[in-house]
């Protein structure tokens, strides 16, 4: 599962002329599921993101979470960030998950966050979307749950997944 991860003022994601979600200061989370994604990178995936400590304490150092400022997460469904660019000049999307498998991973971490007590809004799952925001800092993060339930590498081993 992968995530980019925007530190946002505020966003919005609309279908056609309609708003279908949207939220103050929180984040803003492009979500791609893997087809060898499971619940396990869905609840890792939704821990880490809740608790990613990237917004700014009183003196100005990232370290506060989503719920010590009382913010919001946007979820958009984003299978092109699993496409593979290295070959040819078309993406290849082969690692992203069919939409049965994709959606239900997609519903299940929105749940995880909601569960967190964090408000969250979406998209709309297979729909062609426009995603407006007002990014803070600018932060933006990729993070990758691959790893985290077997590790990879040692430094995986450490932080348990990427944050690439």
């Amino acid at each position: 599962m992968r995530g980019v991860v925007q530190r946002v003022k505020r966003a919005r994601v609309t279908v056609g002329d309609e708003v279908v979600g949207e939220i103050g200061a929180g984040q803003l989370v492009l979500l791609g599921v893997s087809h060898d994604d499971g619940p396990a990178d869905v609840a890792w995936m939704a821990n880490k993101l809740t608790g990613l400590r990237i917004f700014e304490d009183s003196a100005g150092k990232m370290n506060l979470a989503l719920a010590d400022i009382g913010g919001a997460m946007l979820v958009v469904s984003q299978f092109t960030l699993l496409g593979d660019c290295r070959k040819g000049r078309r993406p290849s999307f082969d690692q992203a998950a069919r939409p049965e498998l994709a959606r239900a991973l997609y519903e299940d971490f929105v749940a995880a966050v909601r569960a967190q007590g964090i408000p969250t809004a979406t998209g709309r799952f297979q729909a062609e979307m426009q995603v407006e925001l007002v990014n803070d800092g600018p932060i933006t993060l990729i993070v990758d749950s691959r790893g985290s339930v077997e590790p990879q590498s040692n430094s995986e081993i450490a932080t348990g997944g990427k944050c690439l």
